[in-house]
């Protein structure tokens, strides 16, 4: 009993070790994207539809290195309960590659064609022009930020948290000052609306890069970011992380995609919606900050322990990581039942829009618990133990197959009303609860990913 208690002591403290300044990321991260929106609240109507849609390219990108980073780190986790640097190293690099292809990618598109992107998302003229300034600028951004995310997701995964979250305090920090400077215009700034946004943007990130060369060259010393692990070449390790990472990029990209169809679905049924939904995204975004960080650090210290080959405390600390989910999820509830009227006194929308916000933002204190299950479930717990394939299938049907043809089809056969719309794609979390809770019973998850003698026949160096 006694052993117990103190392995429960153990979990608790490293999972606060590990949420603390993962979460204190996440709540910066929301709190630049609600700065955006609440400088341009000031600027008009149409500056925050224009960005929220656009941030919607973006976001798909964002979900990528998410990928990319949840990939990587499920491998890297396991290897550091391994105490195996030179396979991190190695892993860094094959994320680095496949985060730097793709990148350059969405960059050609965001600088050459923006007009064509905005289109996806809407058909409004004034929408499109503003967004494709902000996606023109924005393409810089992105280059910068293929290489930080991969790098700071590694660091993570050994439990070098403390690193990552100064470099993105730092970077969140200058990014919501600098958003001041160019939608005002101060210190004799030009006044630049929604491009001041992504300038403020591209300037954070380089400085965020700068910032994660600096580090890995000062107290990273044996995991830098170096273009160099690019070119280190490993058949097993890379093979493993095509079949493991691979499927996890896909999921979420696949994930993202669908989740961008609900804001074109939206963006279709008229400004109005489109403007709520923006402020409902940041609101909801904060009241998940908590039970994102959980599945985030949850994920990592599983990927430790089954690095470890200790199958048992996996098992016992996945079962204490649910119950922790449902109160945090519980908790994101509360805080955006409690944030609702300060949202609805503070907004400065139409009047149809303040109708729309009051019962998506109700909708949602609900959602968040969904939302929490399902990510410490499948791109937590799961992926620890390398099952990235379950969730790519689960979601890809949920998606697919279910909320985006039902939006679709409420929204342009049925022609029901907005709110009813939304409410039908907010069910798209609780569809899956069934089998996303038996695959976590079932245990087939629980695995060892790593491998013996990596790098017997090469030279060590």
């Amino acid at each position: 009993m006694f052993h117990d208690n103190n392995d429960r002591d153990i979990f608790y403290s490293k999972m606060l070790q590990l949420v603390v300044p993962i979460v204190i990321q996440n709540l910066l991260s929301a709190a630049v994207n609600s700065a955006d929106v609440v400088m341009l609240n000031y600027v008009g109507q149409s500056s925050i539809s224009a960005v929220s849609l656009a941030s919607n390219y973006a976001g798909v990108l964002f979900m990528v290195y998410y990928g990319l980073g949840t990939g990587a780190t499920l491998l890297s986790a396991q290897y550091w309960g391994k105490k195996d640097m030179q396979a991190i190293r190695v892993i860094e690099g094959i994320a680095l590659r496949f985060s730097m292809l793709i990148t350059l990618l969405f960059s050609g598109f965001a600088l050459f064609a923006p007009e064509l992107m905005m289109r996806l998302f809407t058909s409004d003229t004034e929408l499109i022009h503003i967004g494709a300034g902000y996606l023109r600028v924005m393409s810089f951004t992105y280059l910068c930020w293929g290489f930080t995310e991969i790098y700071l997701a590694i660091l993570r995964s050994v439990g070098r948290v403390t690193i990552a979250m100064v470099l993105n305090v730092t970077a969140f920090s200058l990014n919501i000052l600098l958003n001041a400077v160019f939608i005002f215009g101060l210190f004799g700034a030009p006044r630049l609306g929604a491009v001041g946004v992504a300038i403020a943007t591209a300037v954070s990130r380089a400085v965020e890069l700068i910032g994660c060369i600096v580090v890995s060259f000062l107290f990273s010393r044996d995991l830098k970011l170096n273009p160099i692990y690019m070119f280190i070449s490993n058949k097993p390790l890379l093979k493993d992380f095509i079949q493991l990472a691979l499927p996890a990029l896909v999921n979420d990209l696949s994930w993202s995609v669908a989740f961008s169809m609900y804001s074109v679905i939206l963006g279709h049924l008229g400004t109005d919606a489109v403007a709520a939904n923006s402020l409902v995204v940041i609101v909801r975004n904060f009241g998940t900050v908590l039970c994102f960080g959980t599945a985030s650090a949850g994920g990592i210290l599983l990927g430790n322990v089954m690095g470890e080959n200790d199958m048992e405390r996996a098992k016992e600390y996945a079962s204490k990581l649910l119950k922790l989910t449902v109160i945090t999820g519980a908790i994101g509830g509360v805080l955006i039942l409690i944030a609702t009227p300060l949202v609805l006194h503070f907004a400065k929308l139409s009047e149809t829009a303040m109708h729309y916000l009051k019962y998506m933002l109700l909708i949602n204190t609900y959602y968040v618990m969904g939302a929490a299950v399902n990510t410490t479930l499948i791109a937590g717990v799961f992926r620890a133990g390398g099952d990235t394939r379950f969730g790519l299938i689960c979601d890809s049907i949920d998606m697919w197959c279910y909320a985006v043809p039902l939006g679709f089809i409420a929204a342009f056969v049925l022609k029901l009303p907005v709110l009813v719309v939304y409410f039908l794609l907010c069910t798209d979390e609780f569809v899956k609860w069934p089998w996303v809770i038996k695959r976590y019973r079932s245990g087939k998850w629980l695995q060892n990913i790593t491998r013996d003698d990596l790098f017997v026949k090469e030279d060590a160096h």
